[in-house]
């Protein structure tokens, strides 16, 4: 894990947030010895919330293809 001083990391605010992206999370230390993480923040999305393909079929043609494909 990187540590950068506050002088530092306020000077390469970019090259620090970049370094947080790739290596999931940095240090900042301060003059008085406090010490803060800055790591990237995931986003919180649905693995179902995908874009939706049309294929021009009606809502009856759709349940017909279901249909057929459960007889199987």
């Amino acid at each position: 894990m990187t540590t950068y001083t506050f002088s530092e990391a306020r000077q390469k605010l970019s090259s620090v947030l970049e370094k947080a992206r790739s290596e999931g999370e940095v240090l900042i230390k301060r003059k008085d010895g406090s010490t803060f993480v800055v790591k990237p923040v995931s986003a919180k999305k649905s693995p179902l919330d995908v874009t939706g393909v049309n294929v021009n079929l009606s809502a009856k043609e759709i349940v017909d293809i279901v249909r057929e494909i459960r007889e199987r």
